[in-house]
């Protein structure tokens, strides 16, 4: 699977539901995640992973094309750390 509308279609196989039902719930379950970290909370899924937000710090970069230094601003990314059931699926 490679993107979101194989996803959906696996999900709806799967789960025995149709492709609109299958797509409202991965879309309903990607938003809550997305809410949840806008909120700072982290969504711990037992089993799969937990997804997170790390915060960036400020820092001086190069402008690759000129070498000059660059300021990069703080930010906040995701972060997603698998858990121990994937690790050991991914790893048969």
């Amino acid at each position: 699977m490679t993107t979101k509308n194989e996803l959906i279609a696996a999900v709806a196989e799967e789960a025995k539901l149709t492709k609109t039902a299958a797509a409202a719930a991965v879309d309903a379950t990607f938003d809550i995640i997305a809410k949840a970290l806008q909120e700072g909370e982290e969504v711990k899924l037992i089993g799969f992973g937990s997804f997170s937000v790390v915060t960036r710090a400020a820092r001086e970069g190069r402008n690759p094309r000129t070498g000059k230094p660059v300021k990069i601003k703080a930010s906040k990314a995701p972060k997603f750390t698998p858990g121990k059931g994937l690790k050991e699926a991914v790893n048969g």
